[in-house]
């Protein structure tokens, strides 16, 4: 019955789990406080300002009375039914006793890039709860098998500047109008209203097609990995949170370091991301113990390099990252304690989802934890074997070729050694033969061999001519004696 019940919850967060809503968070709306230097909506005894030199598009939700507005040389007021503006008839107004001028603050600084204007969520109605999505920067900011939503009664202006110039989505609503063929959004960003809401070289592309790939898609923003964490961190990027665990972990696709644990997987086809993801969900997230845990689960292309120097493509991994709301010294407890039970639920059904090899790190208050032995660090070592024994080669080449001459003494025995072996095994000129000290090596030699009188009857006398003086041995002493 156990099993039951999760497939039946499988199959229903299946079908919202193929579609991802994202929703841009910043507005222009009149009744917004925070679009005003005062941070308050203008009352009636305020001057309104908007610069004559910002182009700006502002939805008004109501009827405002006001004492004086200057507006934009280039703008546009959406009025909502009923909504509108009126001079100030000088009755008293409370709490605006005293007026004041009240500006328009810029909209110009809002990025489509930026990370952290947007919401994300697997259906609308999640939005509209507030559960969002946790996920690394890059896929925070709409990706190219994405819904985007700009809500209904709202104005905005956004920067589209794009390294690729082409943002590709599966659809884009803006104004309450969905938009999911290229045709009609061509026709929609034609208008004045779209050209004061959209600025910057970027162009869309909606394809209206959901990821074919069971095992998930790749979000398609790693060509715009610089651009996105420049318009979240700042061009001088420092500002990543300060982190008190030694090593923290570089998820791929996040713009800081993360203290928590990341899990790769390889699959087989028979993998399907909407079903892991339930069973993480179910089988771990909704436990208390991992209440103020947050998951990230999605298809990454993950860098290879040759001995960890030459790079040599990417090939597609799943990739799990877990962080936790602890502090101080406890900071990614939590997510490494779920890291754990999570590896030890693939040991005992990973192949049942698709699941071959797994890797997981972890970074927690003061230390870092593999519990499988990262790719790089045995290519390190392998590196550092050859690298070892390429040098001892080497040496010994030139040791024995008399480039280098080495002090130590047993280098010197050992080369000495091998200069008798060679010797031995090709022998030089021993120069003439002499037949009195001349020893035999052998049985054959031995048996060849004359005495000693036949020897002496052999050796050359004086008168014959042929022989040679001992300068050691003087013939006059002997016939002295």
């Amino acid at each position: 019955m156990k099993s039951l019940s999760f497939l039946l919850l499988s199959s229903h967060f299946l079908a919202v789990s193929i579609a991802v809503y994202k929703q841009w968070i910043p507005n222009t709306n009149f009744e917004n406080a925070s679009n005003w230097d005062k941070d308050r909506i203008p009352c009636a005894n305020d001057v309104v300002l908007f610069k004559n030199n910002k182009v700006i598009s502002v939805f008004v939700q109501s009827t405002h009375s006001l004492k004086d507005m200057y507006l934009p040389l280039n703008g546009e007021f959406i009025m909502a039914s009923g909504a509108g503006f009126e001079a100030f008839d000088g009755s008293l107004d409370p709490g605006c006793d005293t007026g004041s001028e009240v500006t328009f603050t810029d909209a110009e600084e809002y990025k489509w890039h930026d990370p952290a204007l947007w919401h994300a969520a697997f259906s609308l109605e999640d939005l509209e709860q507030g559960k969002y999505l946790f996920s690394v920067d890059e896929e925070r900011v709409p990706c190219q098998h994405d819904d985007v939503i700009f809500q209904p009664e709202t104005s905005f202006r956004v920067n589209i500047d794009s390294s690729e110039q082409m943002i590709h989505l599966q659809s884009i609503s803006i104004m309450g109008q969905k938009f999911a063929s290229n045709e009609a959004l061509a026709e929609y960003m034609q208008s004045s209203s779209a050209k004061l809401q959209f600025h910057g070289n970027g162009t869309f592309q909606v394809m209206n097609d959901r990821c074919a790939d069971k095992s998930g898609c790749d979000c398609g923003n790693a060509e715009e990995h610089q651009q996105i964490c420049a318009a979240l961190l700042g061009d001088s990027g420092d500002r990543c949170p300060a982190l008190e665990c030694k090593n923290p972990l570089q998820p791929v696709g996040h713009c800081c370091t993360i203290c928590g644990a990341t899990i790769s997987l390889e699959y087989t086809p028979q993998f399907d991301i909407g079903q892991y993801r339930n069973r993480l969900l179910h089988a771990f997230l909704t436990l208390p113990k991992y209440a103020g845990v947050q998951m990230a689960i999605s298809k990454v292309q993950k860098g290879q390099s040759f001995l960890g120097l030459v790079p040599r493509g990417s090939v597609p991994v799943i990739q799990i990252v877990l962080i936790d709301d602890k502090a101080g010294s406890r900071m990614g407890t939590n997510a490494e304690q779920l890291a754990e039970d999570i590896m030890s639920d693939i040991a005992e059904h990973g192949a049942s989802f698709g699941i071959v090899i797994d890797n997981v790190q972890e970074a927690i208050s003061s230390t870092l934890v593999g519990h499988s032995v990262d790719g790089r660090t045995i290519v390190e070592v392998v590196f550092g074997l050859l690298l070892g024994l390429l040098v001892f080669g080497v040496t010994v080449l030139l040791c024995r070729k008399g480039t280098i001459r080495l002090p130590s003494i047993r280098l010197a025995m050992l080369q000495n050694r091998m200069g008798n072996q060679e010797s031995v095994e090709e022998p030089g000129d021993k120069g003439f033969d002499n037949p009195m000290f001349d020893t035999p090596t052998s049985k054959m030699e031995l048996s060849d061999a004359c005495s000693a009188e036949e020897v002496m009857k052999e050796m050359p006398n004086k008168d014959s001519g042929v022989y040679f003086l001992n300068p050691l041995y003087d013939e006059t002493e002997i016939s002295t004696d």
